[in-house]
C-alpha cells in the first residue's frame, strides 16, 4: 500500500494533555483522533492493528470451542433492573429513553442480554455446556476519562459467556477460558501477570485478571518473586502480629485540639502510631431501600481495603459516610470517631491486627477529643474480626515469599458467577433427573482497544511506536529516500511486489518529503523492519533496519526476502 494513499496524520508534538507515554505516540504516530473526553476515531493504521488483534482472538476462541454471535449496544433498562445492575453500577450507566418513554441503557457488559436469550433457547442439560462471545463497542460514563485509549467512554471488548448444567461444566470451560487468554496475550506480545482479583460489579465469587504491569497502569498488583500474585483488592499477607500483655489502664478522655489525622493525634498523645485506632465510618447498601452504617477499625496507618469489608458485608454498595451521617450516628466529624459508646444500630467491624491491641487510643466522638486506653470488650464492642487491610511492601505472602508492588493495566478478567444472573432472569433447564435447575454461569473479558495501549507501553520509546510482528499494522515499511529519483521508485515498486507476493503486508512511503521526515515518520509509525532504497539502489543494495533495536544490516535485493524471514523469526523468538 502506498503511504500517500492513507490517512496516517503525523504530529511533532504529543496534545498537552497526555500524560501516558502510550497516548502520546498513538496521537503523534496518526493512530487516533479524539472526538470528545473518552470518545476516539480510530484510525486506518490503529484499525488495522485492532483487527489483528480481534483475528488472534477468533482462533484461540475457536480452538477453546467457543461461538461468536452479536447482542445489541442498546439493552432495555428493565433487564439491569431485574438483575439489580441498574442501580448498582450507579452513573457509568448511559441512560435514555425512546420516543415512546421507554427506558434503555448502552451496555457496559452484557451479562443480563445472554442470559434473556439463553433462558429463552435453551430447555435441556443435553444443550449444554455453551460458550458465546462476542466483539462488541461499549460505554460506560466514565468521570475521569484519561491516558487516551485506556479509560475512555466507548471502547471495544471481548466479552463470553459459559453456560453449563453443573458445577464441572463451569470448572471445564473457565479453564479453557483462562488457557485461551494466555494464549491470546502471548500471541499479541505482552508482558503480564495471572492475579487473583476481585469481582466488584460484575459479582460471582471466583475471578482471575490478566494485568500488564506499566507505569500508567491503574491497579497495583501485589506479587512475589514466587508463585504469588493478587490485585491490592483482593491480596492477602501472612499476619504478623503479636498479642500485647499491658494490663489494661483506665479509660482517660485527652483534648487533642487539632488533630484529624493518626499521625496528628499519636503526636498529641505522645503514642506510637500503631496504638492509635483509625475508625473508617462507611454506609452499606444490604438492598433496595436498605442501608447499615459500619465502623471498620484500623490499626494506626493501614488503609481500609473497601472491596474486602464489602466481600465480608455481602453488600451492594460500600460508600464513605458523609458528614451529616457522621453526625446523626456519631455525634461528631470524621477525624474524631471512635467505637466508644456507638449504638447497637452501628455495626463495628475490626482488622485482625487491632485485636491484639491492648490500650488503644481512639476518637471520643467528640471533635478535639480523643480516648486513651480503650480496650475490646471493656470499653467497646466488636461485632466482627476479619482480614480489612491493603497489604504492604515487605509483607509476607502466602507463598513465603516478600511481597512487591508495581502498577498494571487490566487486560483481561474471568469470572465465575455461578447462578448470580440466572437465578435473577430465571434461566433453568431440565436436568438428568427432570429436575429444574439455575442454569450455572461464567463470564470472560478483554479490553480489546485498551490491548493497543498496554502494548504501546510496554514497547514504545522516545522515537515512537514499536508493534509486535503478530500485530503491527504492516510488516514491512519500504522507504525510498527520493521520491523524485526513478531507479529508487522502481526498485521500490519490485520490492513491495516481491514481498506481497511472498505473504507480506508492505507500507511504501511514496511521498515527496525529505528523507529525515520519512525515517522520524516511520519511528513513529513502528512497523517492525525497514527497508531503505537509497544511493547503493543502483548497486542493488538496500538497507534493513530492525525497528525494536536499531540494527541495521545492508543486503543484496536478492537476498532481502530471506533475510526479512530470518530477522522477524528472531523478532518472534525474542517476543515469546
Amino acid at each position: 500500500m502506498k503511504q500517500s494513499q492513507i490517512l496516517i496524520p503525523t504530529q511533532k508534538e504529543a496534545p498537552s494533555d497526555a500524560e501516558a507515554l502510550s497516548h502520546k505516540m498513538m496521537i503523534r504516530a496518526g493512530y487516533l483522533y479524539q472526538i470528545s473526553a473518552g470518545v476516539w476515531s480510530y484510525l486506518p493504521l490503529a484499525y488495522r492493528v485492532i483487527r489483528k488483534v480481534e483475528n488472534i482472538i477468533r482462533d484461540e476462541m475457536d480452538k477453546a470451542g467457543a461461538v461468536e454471535m452479536m447482542m445489541p449496544a442498546l439493552v432495555p433498562a428493565d433487564l439491569w433492573k431485574k438483575s439489580g445492575r441498574y442501580e448498582s453500577y450507579g452513573d457509568n450507566l448511559f441512560k435514555l429513553t425512546d420516543r415512546r418513554d421507554r427506558e434503555f441503557i448502552l451496555g457496559p457488559t452484557h451479562e443480563e442480554t445472554f442470559t434473556e436469550v439463553i433462558r429463552d433457547s435453551i430447555k435441556s442439560y443435553k444443550k449444554l455446556p455453551l460458550v458465546v462471545y462476542q466483539l462488541q463497542d461499549k460505554f460506560r460514563d466514565e468521570d475521569r476519562p484519561r491516558y487516551g485509549i485506556l479509560r475512555g467512554k466507548e471502547f471495544e471488548m471481548l466479552d463470553g459467556y459459559s453456560f453449563s448444567a453443573d458445577q464441572r461444566g463451569l470448572d471445564e470451560a473457565y479453564d479453557l477460558q483462562a488457557k485461551a487468554y494466555r494464549n491470546i496475550f502471548d500471541r499479541v506480545g505482552l508482558n503480564y501477570k495471572v492475579i487473583l482479583a476481585d469481582s466488584g460489579t460484575i459479582g460471582g465469587k471466583n475471578s482471575q485478571e490478566f494485568s500488564a504491569p506499566a507505569e500508567v497502569g491503574e491497579d497495583i498488583i501485589a506479587y512475589t518473586d514466587g508463585d504469588y500474585a493478587a490485585n491490592l483488592e483482593k491480596a492477602v499477607s501472612k499476619f504478623a502480629g503479636v498479642q500485647q500483655t499491658d494490663e489494661p489502664a483506665p479509660l482517660e478522655k485527652k483534648a487533642t485540639p487539632g488533630a484529624h489525622t493518626v499521625d496528628e493525634a499519636a503526636e498529641s498523645l505522645k503514642m506510637d502510631p500503631n496504638q492509635v485506632i483509625k475508625s473508617m465510618f462507611y454506609i452499606a447498601k444490604m438492598g433496595e431501600d436498605e442501608y447499615q452504617p459500619v465502623l471498620v477499625l484500623m490499626r494506626g496507618n493501614d488503609e481500609v481495603n473497601e472491596a474486602k469489608v464489602t466481600n465480608a458485608l455481602d453488600c451492594e454498595d460500600l460508600e464513605l459516610a458523609s458528614e451529616e451521617d457522621a453526625m446523626k450516628y456519631l455525634n461528631a466529624h470524621p477525624g474524631s470517631l471512635g467505637p466508644v459508646g456507638v449504638g447497637e444500630d452501628v455495626k463495628i467491624l475490626a482488622d485482625n491486627y487491632v485485636k491484639v491491641l491492648v490500650n488503644m487510643a481512639c476518637g471520643a466522638n467528640e471533635d478535639g477529643y480523643h480516648y486513651i486506653n480503650a480496650n475490646i470488650d471493656r470499653d467497646f464492642r466488636v461485632d466482627s474480626f476479619g482480614d480489612f487491610r491493603n497489604v504492604k511492601e515487605g509483607e509476607i505472602a502466602p507463598d513465603g515469599k516478600p511481597i512487591k508492588f508495581t502498577n498494571g493495566i487490566e487486560i483481561g478478567h474471568i469470572f465465575k458467577l455461578g447462578t448470580l444472573y440466572s437465578q435473577k432472569l430465571g434461566a433453568q433447564v431440565l436436568d438428568q433427573n427432570g429436575r429444574l435447575t439455575d442454569v450455572i454461569m461464567g463470564c470472560y473479558g478483554i479490553g480489546v482497544t485498551r490491548l493497543l495501549s498496554a502494548v504501546a507501553e510496554q514497547n514504545a520509546d522516545e522515537n515512537g511506536l514499536v508493534w509486535p510482528d503478530s500485530i503491527a499494522p504492516f510488516d514491512i515499511h519500504v522507504i525510498p529516500v527520493n521520491a523524485k529519483n526513478k531507479d529508487q521508485m522502481e526498485m521500490a515498486e519490485e520490492i513491495d511486489q516481491k514481498l506481497t507476493e511472498a505473504g507480506y503486508e508492505v507500507l511504501v512511503d511514496d511521498r515527496k518529503e525529505r528523507a529525515g521526515v520519512k525515517f522520524a515518520d516511520s519511528d513513529l509509525i513502528g512497523i517492525p523492519i525497514r527497508v531503505t532504497i537509497g544511493k547503493k539502489a543502483q548497486d542493488g543494495i538496500v538497507e534493513i533496519k530492525i525497528r525494536k533495536t536499531g540494527e541495521t544490516v545492508e543486503v543484496k535485493q536478492e537476498e532481502l526476502i530471506n533475510t526479512i524471514s530470518i530477522l522477524l523469526k528472531q523478532l518472534n523468538e525474542e517476543n515469546k
